[in-house]
């Protein structure tokens, strides 16, 4: 990568960072304090014990709503409804995973796959949509997320949750421990890493959110599939005279995003509570948008935005310390999205014009009459 793309690379996440810091503090004194304090009571709440496991744990699932995402934004699909794709999932596969005892690999394998197909076949239908009547899939996802809240409540309301359960709030029945994702503490002391903050369980579901994030990667730029998917996005018409189908590409891109969108909530599920209560984490999907824009789709750049926001998530406790409502938190994160496209945009035209006149340059060099050969006097 030259100097130049490389600049452009990281200049729309710094940007929007920047200004998203400059926005927040402008509201932190308007409100009567002190950013420096804020951010300091931050970053102080959030390296205490177990701070950073627990960041790492928020930012998994949030790094693999990043990619669900991602997929979609690589053939220009926008799949909005990530966030209902993952909450039915999670709570079909809680119930599925109750339902049996096999052994620990395949009970845990079970599960992943219910997820990954009940979130597959509902993203899916956005995909049969568009490619039979056209419907755009930003509209179609939308309905689809209010539809699937309607249907996850009426089935866990009716049919799914334990009944005589001694607990207060409604939840399915608890998953066997034979379902359970171990955590990653263990190969952490066996090379002798001590994070600081104290101990806490680090979810084992940060491993497969790592080699998805690299199937991601090697999937989309050193295969024919990835390549086939990116050019049906950049001009259908050409992948088309090529011999790609777009609209089978439609489908199966919608299919992929969804399956892995039903992912989200099984860290928490496979990793600490075990069942699906009225807690289950709701708003990763639309926190997954924001992290795929601000690490531009690349594995790497994700996951870092997931930090971010598991770590601005975390630390919202810290600003109570300092006299300050944590909903600055949600001002922050809608600033870093805001900004992100802005940024994301005006960084983009900028390298286009840049291509631009550097071929034009490259151009007129070519055309350009060599100087004649001095004669040589006899």
């Amino acid at each position: 990568m030259s100097s130049r793309r490389l600049l452009y690379a990281v200049a729309a996440p710094v940007i929007a960072l920047v200004v998203t810091l400059i926005i927040t503090s402008i509201v932190i004194l308007i409100s009567g304090a002190n950013p420096i304090d804020a951010y300091y009571n931050m970053i102080d709440y959030s390296t205490r014990a177990r701070g950073v496991t627990s960041i790492i744990n928020q930012a998994t699932p949030l790094f693999i709503a990043g990619v669900a995402v991602a997929i979609g934004f690589q053939m220009n699909l926008f799949n909005i409804g990530v966030e209902g794709q993952y909450r039915l999932a999670g709570l079909i596969a809680a119930w599925a995973g109750a339902q049996i005892a096999w052994p620990a690999p395949f009970h845990v394998l079970f599960i992943i796959v219910v997820a990954m197909v009940v979130g597959s076949l509902w993203a899916g239908i956005a995909g049969v949509l568009k490619v039979t009547r056209n419907v755009n899939e930003v509209i179609s996802t939308i309905m689809l997320n209010q539809i699937a809240f309607g249907v996850g409540l009426w089935l866990f309301n009716d049919y799914l949750k334990l009944e005589g359960g001694t607990n207060l709030a409604a939840q399915t029945e608890p998953i066997p421990k034979s379902g359970w994702m171990p955590s990653i503490d263990p190969i952490i002391e066996f090379f002798g890493i001590d994070l600081p903050g104290g101990r806490s369980a680090i979810y084992g579901f940060v491993l497969i959110a790592i080699a998805l994030g690299a199937l991601y990667w090697v999937t989309l730029t050193r295969t024919r599939f990835g390549f086939d998917l990116r050019a049906s996005g950049l001009n259908p018409n050409a992948a088309f005279t090529s011999g790609v189908n777009p609209k089978r590409m439609v489908i199966v891109t919608m299919l992929l995003s969804g399956g892995i969108a039903g992912l989200i909530g099984l860290p928490q599920l496979m990793g600490n509570t075990h069942i699906y209560d009225e807690a289950f984490p709701a708003g990763l999907g639309f926190d997954g948008i924001a992290v795929a824009l601000l690490g531009q789709y690349h594995p790497v750049g994700m996951a870092v935005g997931a930090l971010i926001f598991g770590f601005l998530d975390y630390s919202s406790g810290g600003l109570q310390l300092a006299g300050i409502e944590p909903e600055v938190v949600a001002i922050m994160k809608g600033t870093i999205m805001l900004t992100a496209v802005i940024a994301f945009t005006v960084v983009r035209r900028r390298a286009t014009a840049a291509e631009v006149r550097d071929a034009a340059r490259r151009l007129e060099t070519e055309r350009r009459p060599a100087p004649a050969a001095a004669k040589v006097p006899s």
